[in-house]
């Protein structure tokens, strides 16, 4: 008897060094039995369906509008905005940390001046 010649034939180049392992829910798998019906496969029986998802994976063309566009350019600009805006908070609350009051300052102020002049203004038209 030859050497070589007994058990599974040689791939050579196309020796398949990925492993992809996929789960499915109970209406995938139900889906999936069904395509495995529509070619006479018996998904039950080991091997059988690696084959007919790699065929049909591989043998399908990928159209232009199927592509996913590149977002990481986009994901680098959000995260640059959000770095943007993380420095504004810290600026703003490091101004209002320093001085806490300082807008309610401005606002007392601006009243003291309007209840001065409501005051000017009742007693101007008091009698005496």
């Amino acid at each position: 008897m030859e050497q070589g010649k007994r058990g599974r034939k040689r791939l050579g180049k196309k020796k398949r060094y990925h492993n992809v392992m996929l789960r499915f829910n109970d209406s995938e798998y139900s889906k999936l039995k069904l395509i495995c019906e529509s070619y006479d496969l018996d998904p039950s029986k080991r091997g059988t369906i690696s084959p007919l998802l790699r065929r049909l994976v591989l043998n399908q063309k990928a159209d232009e509008k199927d592509k996913l566009p590149n977002t990481s350019n986009l994901a680098y600009q959000i995260n640059r905005i959000g770095n943007n805006i993380n420095q504004l908070v810290k600026l703003a609350h490091h101004k209002n940390f320093r001085n806490p009051n300082s807008l309610l300052d401005v606002e007392i102020r601006k009243t003291n001046e309007l209840l001065n002049t409501l005051i000017g203004i009742v007693f101007e038209k008091e009698p005496q």
